[in-house]
């Protein structure tokens, strides 16, 4: 959905954005470059920074893109171009997601040696569960994602079929994850070019995903996908933790960006260079307020499953990726308001959990 109250942020680039497979400078030092996704989100933003390790120089990369041909294509401009043979230094990834972490290994060991290894650096809970999707699938696709959708009234048989057979949608675009890693932490500082950048864990959208908030000079925060412009956050509930609350924990990581500078440059994975953080972060609590108001009262006036929820929810005719997504982002409002004590949850003798006050 997009943010009626966008007028509230401003874009200190208008429109502008990088051209396919180029860079464009934001600062001395701090370059954006822009690819392309394979569904209806259709861009990631990844950032460049300048920076010297052990006395080589180069570059700090955050995010990835996802694994495709198209992706790596435009990689290898922006390598050869861009970067005029430079190398990347190291390959810092906000959280697992396909479009943050796809091509790591890929980067990592293209420009790794044996004395100077190029290094994964992210958090140890999304590095883990990227090495198990990897090789599986983790609240995607499959047996588990379709029985679990089943149980909150996803029963159609064309959906249900196509659900299962998704379990090779994360590996498909996430076909390796780099043996290695550096872990980083939530209020840990990484030195990049010179200025000190503060790891701030974010919670709700990923286990325990990661942006980067600069310390020196003005304030620029590299917010991942915690803080988006047009859009808000997918925050879902999967099948490997049923009775998870990520809208609870979304909200409460929402809230401590509040701490930052008011002037704060945000740059965002998805979406154009903004800032008005804190008017953003009012944006995104009242939207889930009110889509919390509104499941409350569906289920005062009957009892409610998640798929029941969708039209009311979104607004919009939804493709099977982003039905996927609906329908973890629907039981994750219905879970607030049951684990609240706002709504109480039964299964019925069909084995649908519906959801009343």
């Amino acid at each position: 959905m997009a943010n009626p109250r966008e007028s509230e942020l401003s874009y200190p680039w208008g429109d502008t954005l990088p051209s396919p497979g180029g860079l464009l400078a934001l600062e001395p030092g701090l370059a954006w470059v822009r690819m392309g996704l394979p569904f209806a989100l259709d861009h990631i933003n990844l950032w460049l920074l300048r920076d010297e390790i052990d006395g080589r120089a180069g570059w700090t990369l955050v995010d990835c893109g996802v694994a495709n041909d198209a992706t790596r294509t435009l990689w290898e401009q922006v390598l050869t171009e861009g970067l005029q043979g430079e190398p990347l230094l190291r390959v810092l990834v906000t959280h697992f997601h396909p479009d943050h972490l796809g091509l790591a290994a890929w980067l990592t060991e293209r420009f790794s040696t044996p004395e100077q290894p190029c290094r994964l650096w992210m958090s140890a809970a999304d590095y883990n569960l990227g090495r198990i999707a990897s090789s599986s699938t983790v609240g995607m696709g499959g047996e588990a994602a379709a029985a679990f959708f089943a149980s909150h009234g996803l029963t159609d048989p064309e959906a249900q079929a196509k659900i299962r057979g998704r379990a090779s949608y994360y590996p498909s675009m996430v076909p390796a994850v780099p043996a290695s890693y550096r872990r980083l932490m939530p209020g840990q500082t990484v030195r990049i070019g010179g200025a000190r950048w503060r790891c701030i864990g974010g919670y709700g959208h990923a286990p325990e995903h990661l942006s980067f908030f600069r310390e020196d000079g003005p304030p620029v925060l590299i917010s991942g996908d915690m803080l988006l412009p047009r859009i808000s956050t997918n925050v879902s509930v999967v099948d490997v933790e049923p009775e998870a609350n990520p809208l609870q924990l979304y909200l409460d990581s929402l809230a401590a960006l509040l701490e930052l500078p008011a002037d704060t440059l945000v740059l965002p994975s998805h979406g154009r260079p903004f800032r008005g953080l804190p008017a953003r972060v009012d944006q995104l609590q009242a939207h889930h307020r009110e889509r919390l108001d509104e499941v409350l009262q569906a289920c005062a006036d009957k009892p409610c499953d998640a798929a029941e929820l969708l039209p009311l929810l979104f607004k919009r005719p939804l493709d099977l990726h982003q039905t996927t997504f609906a329908m973890g982002e629907s039981i994750a409002h219905l879970n607030a308001l049951w684990l609240e004590g706002r709504l109480r949850r039964e299964r019925g003798a069909d084995g649908v959990l519906r959801f009343r006050c």
